[in-house]
């Protein structure tokens, strides 16, 4: 769970893990500049390989929580647990030089991903359950170096992204057409005879393009200045829709749906400056923008144009048929900042420090399925290139503070009120979470 930077991690290369990712657009240390700036692959000689993993542990958990169901009553249970498990992500990259000014190469990453998962009696089980979601992607790319100091470079990210998303469906204000009487019942009494709630999982998959474009100057031997811009993409997550026990007069049924969910995935722009200090220590410093203000909402439409199971019965008990269910997101543009140095020790050993400012996109509304607050992460890196060898080993750990607790009150939303205004119904969660984190990165690289 990436609890700041949207679903986007930092955790792509433990040579840039350990300063911060300051300067990354600027700083080709090894084949990994694929993904930060493909620009940078110019400035590496013959055939580099590098590849790895990362662990991130996010401690995550709600120490106040609180919820009403549809008609006000309260929801009784507990605050959800601890709810994201340890995350692992692996990378490889690889850099080719073709000729003098031109150079080529690919990486395998996961530059998105998101996962949560409450306890089942969590008291915000109508808003939050599972969420999860898992990007790869692949990303072959080209340099030209112009020979004046100046290099660009061009790449296309293939990804595949995986998504689910799941809650207990509260029926408690729902009503229920009685054939022999003529008149609504409330579905709790249909349903008092079961033991099983109503449980709604959404999952989808999709392939998506994005586009990244770097340039890389050399103002001089000692100082580098680098900018990567990579483009956004409208994506769309289709699958299908599950809603198992749900009440009918009949008795409880399953139903299914194919649904999608859309999904924007932002551009951003990423600024970094290198300076050699002096033969040992090396400055870096970094910026990067990302337009997360088209996340405005997450919706489940149908696949069916509203005329599935699910659909149907939604519609028949009065609730909105499609989008199938609506939550308000309006996220806001986002800054990192990052800082960084090194210091080449001796001839074999290089050791690294960064530090980042993470600013969370989450604005006005903040849900249970991604609570979210600024962070600082701070980083310590080592490099170990043993004598007579053309491998390098490159490790990394760094801990995530947050600034404060992340604090939800999230209601019910339908996209045909304003925005600002709940449903009608009485649903509300109100938590407070406790957020913590901690990674580490391990790398070898080498050039042939």
């Amino acid at each position: 769970m990436a609890m700041a930077g949207g679903f986007s991690l930092n955790e792509q290369s433990a040579s840039a893990m350990g300063t911060a990712n300051a300067g990354a657009a600027a700083n080709p240390q090894n084949a990994s500049t694929v993904i930060f700036n493909p620009a940078g692959m110019t400035q590496l000689s013959g055939t580099n390989l590098s590849f790895g993993a990362a662990v991130l542990d996010i401690d995550a958990e709600a120490d106040s929580a609180s919820a009403t169901n549809q008609v006000g009553e309260p929801v009784r249970g507990s605050n959800g647990g601890d709810i994201a498990d340890p995350a692992y992500l692996p990378n490889a990259f690889l850099t080719h030089e073709m000729s003098d000014n031109v150079a080529v190469g690919i990486g395998l990453h996961a530059p998105y991903g998101l996962a949560a998962d409450y306890d089942d009696d969590f008291k915000g089980r109508y808003f939050a359950d599972e969420t999860e979601l898992t990007g790869i992607a692949l990303t072959p790319s080209i340099a030209v170096d112009s020979g004046n100091g100046l290099s660009l470079g061009f790449g296309v990210n293939v990804m595949y992204l995986d998504g689910k998303l799941s809650k207990f469906t509260d029926t408690s204000g729902a009503t229920l057409q009685d054939s022999s009487n003529g008149f609504n019942t409330p579905a709790a009494a249909t349903r008092a005879a079961s033991a099983t709630p109503t449980y709604s999982n959404v999952e989808g998959d999709s392939i998506e393009y994005t586009l990244r474009i770097g340039a890389m100057y050399e103002l001089s031997d000692k100082t580098q200045f680098g900018l990567t811009v990579e483009s956004g993409t409208e994506a769309s997550l289709d699958g299908d829709i599950t809603i198992s026990d749900f009440p009918t007069q009949a008795g409880p049924v399953t139903l299914k749906e194919d649904a999608e969910v859309p999904l924007d995935i932002p551009p951003s722009v990423t600024f970094g400056a290198r300076h050699q200090l002096n033969d040992d220590v090396t400055l870096l410093f970094g910026a990067t923008w990302a337009r997360w203000s088209d996340f405005e909402e997450l919706d489940i439409y149908s696949g069916e144009g509203g005329t599935g199971e699910v659909s149907s019965a939604l519609r028949a008990q009065g609730q909105v048929g499609n989008p199938i269910t609506h939550i308000t997101e309006k996220w806001q543009d986002t800054w990192q900042y990052n800082l960084g140095a090194s210091w080449q020790a001796d001839p074999q050993w290089k050791l690294r420090a960064g530090y980042a400012w993470d600013e969370s996109p989450v604005d006005s509304y903040t849900t249970a399925r991604i609570p979210s607050q600024d962070r600082h992460w701070l980083t310590l890196g080592a490099q170990f290139a043993p004598a007579n060898t053309d491998w390098t080993v490159d490790a990394a750990v760094g801990t995530l503070i947050f600034d404060g607790d992340a604090k939800v009150d999230e209601q019910n939303y339908t996209h045909a009120t304003p925005q600002q205004s709940p449903a009608a119904d009485q649903s509300r969660y109100q938590g407070s979470y406790d957020l913590s984190a901690w990674s580490a990165s391990v790398e070898l690289s080498r050039s042939f």
